[in-house]
């Protein structure tokens, strides 16, 4: 007969190391860590992790920093990501973005919520599952990532094709706002390129205006918006045009040249080909003959490392009696005394890779509020980091419990 789970027991140390959980997370702050400038906060987790009693901890190639607890057959994985944004205009902000700030209730600085919050609560259900003796037959891997921010899942291509972990499902640290999430809208990011011809700017008629042209095929994108997929869980697939760029001998010339980003935010169903191809049967795309392609990604990391991919990111789900989900909710419910809100993401996460190219089921349950990310004054709650330190410490029990070998 199984033991039952201590859960006051998870619930006191969490809220003991709420000072603990603080500190770290502030020092955190205090690095500058967007995409590819890492490695100083890199090396503070792997400080930390060594500190509360990880049995190993490692840095791989691509400068990602892993922890495990145990040494079971059975692999569980929680991720942070812990590249940040930038600051944006400084004006924006009451307080210094990186020294951070506290009070009662809350700690601000950029990444409190995006989300290196997810990792202070992570590291200490490391320790909560020392403390109490919680290791099973099972590893539980803590990956801090990088590149997030520049390239969703990629970390975790690296991490699934190169390292060959392939977790049986992985918990996404990122903000939740209290609830338990499922599932994502993907995103990928295109390009679409006009060619024209040069002339003077006093005789139009002459060249031949691709800016002119791009103007069409704006009309036309703004137009698709209105007629993507929707779904029920999802939601509606969307387009934007993000950039505008062009060529032209000089301002008293014909534009021989224009080029647009799209942000196209893809629902179920949706996948890169179709999206390319809706593109590309517009009228106005055909009649410039445009070219329609997709970004490609391939910035090194910050160890030099290059892990080149398309910046595509598929959407996912998972399903409501999937057993990962099922036990994360018996988590919350035994922990918390009352029923989880299941919902989904309005931003991406590592969960495109993760979930959405390899079928492995994320969970997400993270401290902070999406509103919070990329927003200037970015804060998160001293009580989200105990209730997912809480979380995170007991899952993996109720999880094999649940799901026998």
């Amino acid at each position: 007969m199984s033991t039952p789970l201590p859960a006051e027991k998870i619930r006191e140390l969490a809220k003991k190391y709420e000072p603990d959980m603080t500190a770290f997370l502030r020092d955190m702050i205090r690095l500058p860590s967007e995409s590819c400038g890492e490695r100083e906060v890199i090396l503070r987790i792997k400080q930390e992790m060594e500190k509360v009693g990880f049995d190993k901890v490692e840095i791989d190639p691509m400068g990602n920093v892993l922890g495990h607890i145990g040494s079971g057959k059975r692999i569980i994985a929680m991720d942070a990501h812990i590249d940040t944004v930038g600051v944006g205009v400084i004006d924006n902000w009451t307080f210094d973005p990186y020294e951070g700030y506290e009070d009662d209730e809350c700690i601000g600085g950029r990444g409190a919520s995006d989300q290196e919050g997810g990792m202070a609560s992570m590291v200490y259900a490391g320790k909560i599952i020392k403390d109490l003796g919680l290791e099973g037959d099972y590893t539980l891997i803590v990956t801090g990532t990088v590149q997030e921010e520049d390239c969703d899942g990629l970390c975790w291509q690296y991490i699934h094709n190169e390292l060959g972990i392939k977790p049986e499902f992985v918990v996404s640290t990122e903000p939740t706002d209290g609830g338990i999430y499922r599932g994502q809208r993907g995103r990928m990011e295109i390009r679409v390129d006009v060619k024209g011809v040069s002339s003077h700017g006093s005789a139009p008629e002459r060249g031949d205006n691709a800016i002119f042209k791009m103007g069409r095929i704006l009309g036309e994108l703004e137009e698709l918006h209105t007629q993507l997929k929707d779904d029920a869980f999802l939601g509606k697939g969307s387009l934007t045009v993000s950039e505008i760029f062009f060529t032209s001998p000089s301002r008293c010339a014909v534009a021989d040249g224009c080029s647009i980003s799209v942000d196209r935010r893809l629902t179920a169903g949706e996948d890169a080909e179709l999206a390319l191809n809706q593109i590309r049967d517009l009228p106005s795309v055909k009649a410039a003959k445009g070219k329609v392609s997709m970004y490609k990604y391939d910035t090194p990391s910050y160890t030099d490392l290059v892990y080149p991919t398309d910046c595509y990111f598929p959407s996912w789900t998972v399903d409501e009696d999937q057993a990962a989900l099922s036990a994360s909710a018996d988590t919350y419910r035994q922990l918390f005394d009352t029923e989880p809100r299941i919902d989904k993401w309005t931003f991406s996460t590592n969960g495109v890779s993760i979930t959405g190219m390899y079928g492995i089921p994320t969970i997400g349950f993270g401290p902070g509020k999406e509103k919070e990310a990329h927003a200037p004054n970015e804060k998160t709650w001293k009580e989200d980091l105990v209730r997912c330190a809480a979380f995170y410490a007991a899952l993996p029990t109720i999880y094999l419990e649940n799901n026998p070998a």
